[in-house]
């Protein structure tokens, strides 16, 4: 697996890979735009440019870049015009990603809020659909990350993201899986008979092909607690061990896998700590 992680764009795009190279990051997980609002400026091509510099300048061959969408996005929502909005914003995410030269946009699908479980599944799905239609002739793939079941949350389960995938009608689409939600969600991919059979279940129910990229992150609730809360590697109910499994699984050795792990009490990040204990366990 390619180790990367989740870093800030204070004061500039393009310095994310200061941060990656003071972290040691192989691989850079960033947000194109707001996380917490739905206005954003539009990229200059100064923001390109220097962007499209700094990643070449980082590390040859170019490390992999992906785009996490704002969590105000949710394309479930019986809102049509919370929804409207979350497509428009979520093609907007795409844009600016293809011009950043940024492969991957992770989306959150987003909660029911009262609606029936297939009614918010077939929203995502249409939702998806309309995006894609946006942003057809891009490089770009978005991809779903599968949640922790937290509230009316959808995409919780693999059944799910496959059904969202398919009422989608698009092949492009691929999936994100989250080591601390899939642990809250109930799936137990720490010990060696629940990994084979968790992975052996997304094969089967969406296929590993659509696997395209992972959030590294331990978990400050148990199994099945249903609600998000990341910890730092080795300090939460996975511990560092199962990491180990992954990490060396050969089917994943071309994917990123992004650290989203919460800082220190001092406030610094505590993505170097997570990288090297990470990288410890390859040795």
């Amino acid at each position: 697996m390619i180790l990367g992680a989740h870093e800030s764009v204070a004061g500039g795009l393009h310095l994310a890979f200061d941060r990656c190279r003071r972290d040691g990051a192989d691989a850079l997980q960033l947000w194109v735009r707001s996380s917490r609002q739905w206005a954003a400026r539009p990229l200059s091509e100064e923001d390109v440019a220097r962007f499209r510099a700094a990643h070449r300048a980082y590390r040859r061959p170019l490390i992999p870049l992906a785009a996490h969408a704002s969590y105000l996005i949710n394309l479930a929502a019986p809102d049509d015009a919370i929804r409207e909005r979350s497509t428009e914003a979520l093609a907007d995410e795409c844009v600016r990603a293809e011009a950043l030269g940024v492969g991957l946009v992770i989306v959150h699908p987003g909660a029911a809020m009262g609606s029936p479980p297939e009614v918010a599944l077939a929203r995502v799905g249409q939702a998806l659909r309309r995006v894609c239609d946006a942003v057809r002739g891009t490089k770009v793939r978005l991809c779903l990350e599968i949640t922790a079941g937290q509230g009316s949350s959808v995409g919780c389960s693999f059944e799910q993201l496959a059904e969202m995938l398919q009422r989608s009608g698009e092949r492009r689409l691929g999936v994100c899986l989250d080591t601390q939600h899939m642990l809250a969600a109930g799936l137990d991919w720490t010990t060696e008979e629940g990994y084979e059979r968790v992975f052996d279940g997304f094969d089967r129910t969406i296929g590993l092909p659509h696997l395209r990229a992972f959030h590294l992150n331990d978990s400050k609730r148990p199994l099945g607690a249903r609600v998000d809360r990341h910890a730092r590697i080795g300090d939460g109910a996975i511990g560092l061990g199962p990491f180990r499994r992954l990490l060396l699984d050969p089917r994943f050795a071309a994917l990123p896998g992004f650290l989203e792990t919460p800082p220190f009490d001092d406030g610094e990040e505590s993505y170097a700590q997570g990288l090297a204990r990470l990288r410890s366990l390859l040795s």
